[in-house]
């Protein structure tokens, strides 16, 4: 006859690393609860369950009616590294709603997320970074970004950052920009830009000549561009093996080229006939980047005279392409090239 074996083992199906969740509409209030309690143990295990809670976005409306957010938020000067790691997480997770991104920026929490941009845990940084990313996708949210002066910050980690974060503090640049470049080149950030454009990662290279393009839309920027040497390195990038990188590279040397000095620079460094060859390259962004910097340099007499010899039949042909801004872009091409006096 067998004896029963006593174990100290839990049931497999039990975590002690979670808190129990409560059935139903208690589930949320019951973490908020928690999320208050003095015990650290209870916190944290409330901050794993909720972060797993959330992935549902039927949960998010819920957990911002019972003010989860400002719960979160109060958290995150917490000096246990799991609770604020969980916290940001849960704050990203919830700025991943456009509900969401509403109550982060109507609970002016932008300002506590950006006191930890020097946490020492990388993760922290992680998520913060991420949130910043999902607001800024949104108009407002970005002016949110952008009026918290969160700018000038955001480019000096550039500086010494993780690359996985640089990625991510490249992109909520560009979302930032789109609504107000003046912080960006009051902090010198075409010159961070500029220097990584040489970095190893085509990636990183990629997103930081889109933020150039960025950068160059005001008068302002196309000058600064130019006084710090963009063009000359933009203009060797037409040749990277990456396809990203030659396509915002292209698209950036467009912009600066708007102005006189800058046709001239860019015609200097043999930026037309670099990009003659691209205008048939599979990537629909490289051929309507690479013409329209085409077009742009036409506008100076010598560029038309070079357009002319060698590339108006290579840009005929695209106004039957497949794509319809490619034929919009070659049609003006056509045009500025073949124009007389």
């Amino acid at each position: 006859m067998a004896d029963t074996l006593i174990s100290a083992r839990l049931p497999p199906n039990i975590d002690v690393t979670k808190a129990p969740l409560a059935y139903g509409v208690r589930a949320i209030p019951k973490l908020n609860e928690e999320l208050h309690d003095s015990e650290l143990i209870v916190i944290q295990r409330a901050l794993r369950t909720l972060c797993d809670y959330l992935h549902d976005a039927e949960h998010i409306t819920d957990a911002l009616r019972n003010d989860i957010h400002r719960s979160l938020a109060s958290l995150l000067s917490h000096k246990d590294i799991t609770v604020r790691q969980k916290s940001t997480e849960a704050l990203y997770i919830i700025s991943t709603h456009c509900i969401g991104r509403d109550a982060i920026l109507e609970a002016d929490i932008i300002p506590d997320l950006s006191t930890l941009l020097n946490d020492k845990e990388d993760i922290v940084r992680k998520n913060i970074h991420e949130c910043f990313e999902m607001m800024s996708e949104i108009p407002y949210g970005a002016l949110g970004v952008v009026l918290n002066s969160l700018v000038h910050p955001l480019v000096e980690k550039l500086r010494d950052e993780l690359d996985e974060i640089k990625l991510i503090i490249l992109n909520t640049l560009h979302f930032c920009m789109l609504v107000d470049t003046v912080d960006a080149l009051e902090c010198n950030a075409m010159m961070v830009f500029r220097d990584l454009l040489d970095h190893s990662d085509p990636l990183i290279r990629s997103r930081a000549a889109r933020d150039i393009m960025d950068l160059c839309k005001p008068l302002k920027g196309k000058e600064v561009a130019l006084q710090i040497g963009c063009v000359e390195i933009l203009a060797k990038l037409l040749q990277d093996n990456d396809t990203e990188v030659k396509a915002k590279s292209a698209g950036a040397l467009a912009m600066i080229a708007i102005t006189t000095d800058g046709k001239y620079r860019a015609l200097k460094e043999n930026v037309l006939e670099q990009s003659t060859p691209l205008v048939d390259h599979d990537n629909s962004e490289v051929r309507l980047n690479c013409i329209k910097t085409i077009t742009c340099l036409s506008e100076a007499p010598e560029g038309r005279k070079l357009a002319l010899l060698s590339c108006l039949h290579v840009i005929q042909p695209h106004i039957d392409d497949e794509v319809e801004a490619v034929v919009n872009a070659s049609a003006i091409a056509v045009k500025v090239i073949t124009w007389l006096p």
